[in-house]
């Protein structure tokens, strides 16, 4: 593959219970991904992350295919989700990433562009809004990690539950970015160009940022029934979609 070319995924909600979804991302990595300059994963590659001690054999299994990915010369970058906001270090070193801030601008072949997971954009959540000011503070997490490994996978599947219940009694507007908020945050940050994962709505949008001036923002789908990657080069963008095998779930 040649070189140039900077890939995004967001959303692979890796688990044990869909092997197809993991088989499909390590095909990925092996193929397709093999030569480019860059991968950017922007948050939830995992359903849950309980700590960088948890044992699962998926766990070290994905980190071992990135590590490949990495030592042949390929960047790869993680930015948290809302789902393996505990992600730390130690696997990162694991897996040859490198963690990113919430709201992060890179360069793209001269187009300063800004990337995050993209959940808080979705203000209108405001159930969830403020349970993410309680994860993101570096005392609850500590807390939390420091829980035993066996009492923590308890409170994952209770998270999940309650993740499922939630989803069913919210809107769909209530569920997607607040369209106020992406230019805010856009022109915050002095970018045209934004890259987010988060609500399973792949899409490329235009963006009035001021009377005269329109900026893009693209949407990363999930991995549930196929693969979605926003491809980047010198003069293109490219946000594409292709069915994986075994997806019958």
């Amino acid at each position: 593959m040649a070189n140039n070319r900077t890939l995004f995924i967001a959303d692979l909600h890796l688990s044990a219970t869909r092997p197809d979804i993991t088989a499909a991302f390590l095909r990925f990595l092996q193929h397709d991904a093999q030569g480019a300059d860059a991968l950017y994963i922007l948050g939830d590659l995992f359903e849950v992350w309980i700590g960088d001690d948890n044992p699962e054999p998926l766990l070290q299994e994905v980190a071992a295919g990135l590590k490949r990915l990495h030592d042949a010369g390929t960047a790869l970058y993680f930015c948290h989700g809302n789902r393996d906001f505990l992600l730390k270090n130690g696997y990162a070193k694991r897996a040859g990433l490198t963690l990113l801030a919430p709201h992060t601008v890179v360069d793209l072949y001269g187009t300063p562009t800004l990337l995050m997971h993209g959940d808080s954009l979705c203000t209108l959540d405001i159930g969830y809004q403020k349970f993410r000011q309680w994860w993101d503070q570096p005392w609850w997490q500590w807390l939390i990690l420091h829980l035993p490994l066996w009492y923590r996978q308890h409170l994952a599947r209770k998270a999940r539950r309650t993740s499922a219940s939630d989803k069913m009694a919210k809107t769909a507007a209530i569920m997607d970015v607040t369209p106020d908020e992406v230019p805010r945050v856009m022109q915050h940050y002095g970018v045209n160009h934004l890259i987010h994962g988060h609500t399973h709505r792949p899409q490329v949008h235009q963006v009035a940022l001021t009377e005269t001036t329109t900026g893009y923002r693209y949407v990363l789908g999930d991995w549930y029934q196929q693969c979605s990657v926003l491809t980047v080069t010198p003069t293109e963008w490219l946000l594409q979609f292709s069915p994986f095998e075994h997806a019958d779930h």
